[in-house]
């Protein structure tokens, strides 16, 4: 079949021995209903918020993901480091949706939008929407530097964490046999650029791990070999929070070993050095880059639509600039007026509040009645962490550091992740953890090369 020929077959599909009538649209395969038909693409915070929103309520929505599972983002640092497993911190959405009448997960990834034939081409197929809802989030930001992206790894999703941790394992197993002192050293150097929640909590695990775990499982060398560097550009950490946060954080991490960087800016990386504005020079097979992200979209949406940061435009009822039946939710999102000027902060609570929001105005919108609340994000604080027992918290005009902000820190994240037993696991890992130091099995399952050691290989 032609992807771009337009076909409409009504048939009967047999599923799980219940008959369902199903109308082929374009040809992908969807519940014949009359109900407005609501398009979400993305199943991170946002789209998942909104899916929850429209539960059971009189429309179809569709819900388009590359992946089949929702994935807990903020523990992804904890992958990478062995901490935890990645099937405690995803969660299929098949299983998420169980008993959600009206919502349909198709597995698939948006190649286009024809906005003017209200549909979306994907790579299993193409189907139509009323209400075409954005939530592609974000990518990892090299700010055009293409041999860094060649070399380094982001952390967005789970594979990068998954890749990072068979990185780090590899090195270290590396390092042990080699001879030569010179690639001791840049195997076990570990370079995180990007000073925001994301660096930091990731320099904290990876100096726990360095401090508990490499002296029992690399006795033939001391823990003091491995080195760790965090590169900031500016002259603060974690910048979107208080200065006593950034202050206290800055503490934790020297009281770790953490060699910490400011005002430095990463301008290239060829898998053995790094190399800073300034001249910096640092031997390393490890750099994880956490500096940046853009947001992240199919083909189709025209670039006078986006601001700074690759966001698409939207008005405080979260209509795409010059659309009225297309949408735009959490990261890709960005809100401008005069009260936030670039957009709000790409962070989980922006996003679940935006999810939430579009819920209720869509089905005012279907239902042409006016939206009664525009959206307005009410920040409940942030949180950050910088391994066992030390955190930081600002909520409100309550500031502090320590043992309590690590417990309230660990007790949100632990209710905030999808699924009974993803809790319980998280939970049990976490308790293990915090009276052993023991972290889950540091195996190598398979062989990890960089972007640009395995392009080479195609060649």
């Amino acid at each position: 079949m032609n992807p771009k020929t337009s076909v409409k077959i009504d048939h009967m599909h047999n599923t799980n021995n219940n008959t369902v009538s199903c109308k082929v649209t374009e040809n992908v395969c969807l519940p014949d209903s009359d109900l407005p038909r609501v398009v979400i693409i993305g199943g991170g915070f946002a789209g998942l918020a909104l899916a929850q929103e429209l539960k059971n309520k009189p429309v179809l929505v569709i819900l388009i993901d590359k992946n089949n599972f929702h994935q807990f983002q903020p523990l992804l640092y904890q992958v990478a480091t062995s901490a935890l497993e990645p099937d405690s911190i995803v969660f299929p959405f098949r299983k998420q949706f169980k008993g959600y009448k009206n919502v349909v997960f198709r597995l698939s990834e948006v190649e286009e939008i024809q906005s003017s034939l209200n549909t979306v081409i994907t790579n299993k197929g193409i189907l139509t929407y009323d209400y075409l809802v954005l939530a592609t989030g974000t990518t990892t930001n090299f700010f055009g530097m293409d041999n860094v992206e060649a070399n380094s790894l982001g952390m967005k999703d789970i594979r990068d964490s998954l890749n990072i941790r068979h990185m780090m394992l590899q090195n270290l197993e590396q390092a042990a046999i080699t001879c030569d002192d010179e690639e001791r050293d840049a195997l076990t150097n570990f370079v995180i650029v990007g000073g925001g929640p994301a660096g930091v909590e990731m320099a904290g695990a990876l100096a726990e791990f360095c401090k508990y775990i490499l002296p029992k499982d690399y006795p033939e060398y001391p823990s003091s070999i491995m080195k760790i560097y965090l590169i900031e550009g500016s002259d603060k950490l974690i910048a979107a929070m208080s200065d006593k946060a950034s202050t206290q954080t800055l503490k934790y991490l020297k009281e770790l070993n953490v060699n910490v960087l400011f005002k430095e800016i990463v301008t290239d990386y060829d898998g053995k050095v790094i190399t800073t504005k300034n001249g910096t020079q640092i031997h390393a097979k490890n750099l994880i880059w956490t500096a940046g992200v853009k947001g992240q979209l199919p083909k189709g949406i025209d670039k006078q639509h986006l601001v700074n940061g690759n966001r698409l435009k939207t008005n405080e009822n979260l209509q795409v600039e010059g659309f009225n039946n297309v949408f735009a939710i959490g990261d890709i999102a960005a809100v401008i007026n005069k009260d936030t000027p670039k957009g709000h902060p790409q962070v989980a609570q922006v996003a679940i509040q935006q999810g939430k929001c579009l819920g209720n105005s869509l089905l005012n919108i279907i239902k042409d009645k006016p939206i009664v609340k525009p959206f307005e994000y009410k920040d409940k604080g942030s949180l950050a962490t910088v391994g066992k027992r030390r955190a930081v918290a600002d909520l409100g005009k309550f500031k502090f550091a320590g043992y309590v902000a690590w417990l309230l820190w660990s007790i949100v994240h632990l209710m905030s992740i999808s699924g009974f037993r993803n809790r319980l696991m998280v939970g049990f890992n976490w308790a293990v953890s915090y009276f052993t130091y023991e972290k889950s099995n540091r195996v190598i399952i398979r062989n990890f090369k960089p972007k640009s050691t395995a392009n080479n290989t195609k060649k």
